[in-house]
């Protein structure tokens, strides 16, 4: 099953906020997401959307682009580089991580602590 199909365990956790909110924040975050090309493709206005429809909250996809994130930049010095991400679609598999494993969230704040510090920027303002 596609990740972003998989059912959720909060099917109204996105019912507060408009679809076209949620879309626009989603992606300005991505865009903002270290190791993005900053740019929007049409696929990834759809996904946004698609991960709107199926209740996926906000703060799950910004714990899935930090994770990712943080595991782009604090790997080995000599490892080979990494391209650029191009889609939303690449973070789907640590999105669908997110839910299924139950990872602790002061793992998640931890990260996104890490990487903020990384970046030189507090926690509440990578959002």
């Amino acid at each position: 099953m596609n990740p972003a199909q998989k059912p959720l365990d909060n099917p109204t956790a996105t019912a507060s906020l408009p679809r076209e909110t949620y879309v626009r924040r989603l992606l300005e975050r991505y865009r903002q997401t270290p190791g993005t090309l900053g740019r929007i493709r049409w696929e990834d206005r759809t996904l946004a959307a698609e991960l709107h429809r199926r209740g996926v909250p906000l703060e799950r996809v910004e714990a899935a682009f930090n994770l990712a994130a943080a595991r782009r930049i604090f790997r080995e010095a000599d490892a080979m580089p990494l391209q650029p991400i191009r889609s939303l679609h690449y973070f789907l598999p640590v999105l669908e991580e997110i839910q299924t494993a139950n990872i602790d969230p002061g793992y998640l704040a931890y990260v996104e602590h890490k990487l903020a510090a990384h970046l030189g920027l507090p926690p509440s303002d990578r959002r």
